[in-house]
């Protein structure tokens, strides 16, 4: 056995995000997912959807003696898939300098772990060409400590690489003339044939590094083959894999795999839409449910993709292959708008089983719940609320399921009484306070939670759910609208609603004039005054029916969002996140690498065009649409973000045109497939009823003030109810005249960790003011300080 020289290789790292196809069959006897980039196979997943296994799979054409093509750098690609709403995959490489033209069909088998690639070169009536593929295995999430070696299965040829307890085969339909293992970057495959176009050292394995495989492909007359990349978790396993779809017909396979899509497909609402040669209806009901794992029912990721993964290492085991509650959540609704009732009972199952006890959900997790990373975001928690109900609404789930996901209602609503309204981390997941999106969804759960209580007849929750719901959507202008600014008089406007509110140090309330720590930008993190700093992001005051799309203080901040976010690009308008956003390219197209800026997102004019819908505004909605779909790749997948600047060709950044970012973003095709359902009903879908009806409607004005010492409320208006609300069974003790008379209230037990006592105002005049303290009523130990509400 002949060890390749120049381990471990140089240092590994992932491939491009620029995704134009996703594949996966819709089986669990199949456990692997395919993604294609600049024509070829990149990263191959398996046995979960959130486990990359395979850099990527490409293809090199020489003649053996002075012609080098690679097909990822050296052809045009077209790509299409063979039938709408079907992920096989019909790619054509033309070599740019005319020598050759490459076909392929790629599919995963559903009876095995397998991908399937078909190949034909066709080599323009000369003949001596020879072609030649080349695999970068990433075991287990990592380019770093796999080994490779050539062997075989049974007696046919085969290329191995094991890694963590992963192990996957390359085999193709006939023996390879000639194949090598080796070092990326020393003795790989590419470098050999770079030098000397062909295989001239074969090397038979390469141990415990960043190893690449390379095979020659053995060409029939019609100058075909059939490549099988098989997986298992034994070198067996793969082999027999590999080798079992081989020995089926391709297009028995084929058939087999498109059956069951088409099945799945036959089930939805029709909202069918062409754009770009794809239905792109279909094409995003694909991408929801492709990026789900069988042995992990209703965990959907995020996306299939590392956002700039080919300037990165392969530290980043995450990337975007990780569970994020609110994209879930997002998935759910739209699986929901589209007909998938049984795809979002299982995302509902799924987040119940991930829940925590203390009824929050983490920032991202892997698919078995396991932690990434640790930040908390409290639309995460009240999400899961929104999409049951919103189930119940639309017939995805009946009343008599309802006990069933209970208990999870009432957690979350439990933990976002407890730790509400402000956020530890805003919905970009950076910054900590009070938001627009945060409050919408936080005061929208909370009224779901109250309706699905009311259908089972508990008692006591609905009112208290609907009290603090109706108390914090009364104070969102307090904590999150500003007037009389310097943006304010350069807009034209009297005022607007911020993207983030700060804590005070001293008294824990929202400072809506404070300073926000900026992060990731370019230009370098600094302070930031809060009424300077504008987002999206108070649309869903309107989405969630808190507000009127025609709202005074709404249709100046779209005005003052439109002056700061907008750019208006070659295939129509789009927004960024907020200004002093970092998250992006840098200025001259590099990477983000922990800093840069901020680019368009086209998710947000999927947001924007709901807000139009809201506001009557129909024709404006379907341009917006229109705009999203201009704005994906060749294969009609939307993208986290589009590059909003000049173009730069040599980096391959193009104004409107995605960028380095995730693409496919999930929670992107989510926002368009509810987008579609949002224009064939004329209403915005996801808007609860009866949020809208409460406040928008009715103006529901709020029986009490609650007051957490974690969350003070400083002051209550006259005639509310303070409702002071603690974590333990109390005796509170207070005044309303400076302890001149006293009275004492004992809390109840709301059941959901937080014991009440309310204390009437209606008797007391403005200025005055209840001073308070409590004692434990289990150790009659007192909290040893007074606090004070001022009337107002």
């Amino acid at each position: 056995m002949a060890e390749a020289p120049g381990w471990p290789g140089i240092r590994p790292r992932w491939t491009s995000s620029a995704k134009s196809g996703i594949g996966t069959a819709l089986s669990a006897a199949s456990r692997v997912w395919f993604t294609i980039s600049h024509g070829i196979l990149n990263e191959v997943y398996y046995p979960r959807v959130d486990q990359a296994c395979v850099r990527d799979l490409g293809l090199i054409v020489t003649d053996g003696e002075s012609f080098f093509a690679e097909e990822k750098r050296d052809c045009d690609v077209a790509v299409e898939t063979l039938e709408d709403g079907v992920p096989a995959f019909l790619l054509t490489s033309a070599h740019k300098g005319g020598r050759f033209v490459i076909v392929k069909r790629v599919i995963a088998d559903p009876r095995a772990d397998t991908v399937l690639m078909q190949v034909r070169l066709d080599d323009r009536g000369r003949s001596g060409l020879r072609l030649f593929a080349l695999l970068a295995p990433h075991l287990v999430n990592g380019g770093a400590h796999n080994t490779g070696w050539r062997g075989d299965y049974k007696g046919h040829p085969m290329l191995f690489a094991e890694g963590c307890g992963s192990d996957l085969a390359l085999a193709a339909n006939a023996p390879f003339p000639s194949s090598s293992v080796g070092f990326v970057g020393v003795s790989d495959g590419w470098r050999q044939l770079f030098r000397a176009y062909r295989l001239d050292e074969a090397y038979d394995s390469a141990t415990n590094g960043n190893v690449a495989l390379a095979g020659e492909l053995a060409l029939d007359s019609q100058g075909g083959c059939v490549l099988s990349l098989g997986f298992g978790r034994t070198p067996a396993e793969a082999g027999f894999h590999a080798r079992t779809s081989l020995l089926t017909d391709f297009e028995t396979i084929l058939d087999d795999y498109a059956a069951s899509w088409r099945s799945w497909q036959a089930g939805l609402r029709s909202l069918e839409r062409k754009a770009r040669g794809h239905n792109m209806y279909r094409v995003s009901t694909v991408i929801l449910s492709s990026h789900e794992t069988a042995t992990f029912p209703g965990g959907v990721i995020a996306s299939l993709s590392i956002p700039w993964g080919f300037a990165k290492s392969d530290d980043d085991l995450g990337g975007y292959h990780l569970v994020w509650p609110r994209d879930l959540c997002e998935t759910a609704g739209a699986l929901i708008a589209c007909g998938a009732e049984t795809s979002a009972r299982r995302i509902l199952r799924y987040l119940r089983a991930v829940q925590r006890e203390d009824g929050c959900w983490p920032q991202n997790c892997w698919l078995d719940g396991s932690v990434y990373w640790r930040g908390l975001q409290l639309d995460e928690c009240a999400f899961p609320m929104l999409i049951v109900d919103m189930a119940l609404r639309h017939g995805a789930l009946r009343r008599p399921d309802l006990p069933e996901f209970w208990p999870m209602v009432r957690r979350a609503a439990g933990f976002v009484m407890r730790n509400g309204p402000r956020t530890k981390q805003d919905r970009w997941e950076e910054n900590a306070g009070y938001t627009p999106f945060t409050l919408a969804v936080a005061i929208a759960g909370l009224l779901a939670a109250a309706e699905i209580a009311d259908i089972l007849e508990i008692d006591g929750l609905p009112a208290l759910f609907r009290d603090t719901a109706d108390a914090w959507n009364e104070q969102i202008e307090d904590w999150v609208y500003v007037a009389d600014t310097a943006l304010a008089r350069e807009a034209g406007v009297a005022g607007y609603y911020i993207r983030i509110a700060p804590e005070t140090p001293d008294t824990d309330a929202p400072d809506p004039r404070g300073l926000v720590q900026i992060r990731n930008h370019e230009a370098g993190d600094g302070l930031v005054a809060a009424e300077a700093l504008v987002s999206a992001d108070a649309l869903a005051l309107v989405r969630f029916g808190l507000r009127a799309a025609k709202d005074p203080r709404i249709v100046d901040t779209v005005a003052v969002i439109d002056k700061v976010l907008k750019v208006d690009l070659p295939n129509g308008p789009g927004w960024r996140r907020y200004n002093f956003d970092g998250y992006g390219e840098k200025a001259d197209g590099r990477p983000f690498d922990g800093v840069g800026i901020g680019r368009v997102w086209p998710l947000l004019a999927g947001e924007r065009a709901h807000y139009a819908l809201a506001a009557g505004r129909r024709s404006e909605a379907e341009a917006l649409l229109a705009s999203i779909e201009a704005q994906t790749s060749p294969g009609g997948l939307i993208p986290e973000q589009v590059w909003d600047a000049a173009a730069i060709p040599e980096r391959e950044l193009f104004p409107g045109q995605p960028s380095g970012s995730a693409m496919p973003l999930v929670w992107a095709h989510a926002e368009y497939v509810k987008l579609l359902r949002s224009l064939a009903d004329n209403a915005v879908f996801d808007m609860p009823p009866h949020a809208a009806r409460r406040y928008v409607q009715n103006r529901q004005v709020a029986r009490v003030r609650p007051w957490r010492e974690d969350c003070p409320a400083l002051r209550i208006p006259l005639g509310r109810v303070l409702r002071i609300d603690l974590a333990q069974a109390s005796i509170v003790r207070f005044t309303r005249d400076e302890w001149r008379t006293q009275a004492e209230v004992a809390t109840s037990d709301a059941g959901i960790g937080i014991f009440t006592a309310e204390i009437a105002t209606d008797s007391m005049a403005k200025g005055e003011s209840v001073v308070f303290t409590w004692r434990d009523a289990a150790s009659g130990a007192w909290r040893g300080r007074n606090f004070e509400v001022a009337v107002a």
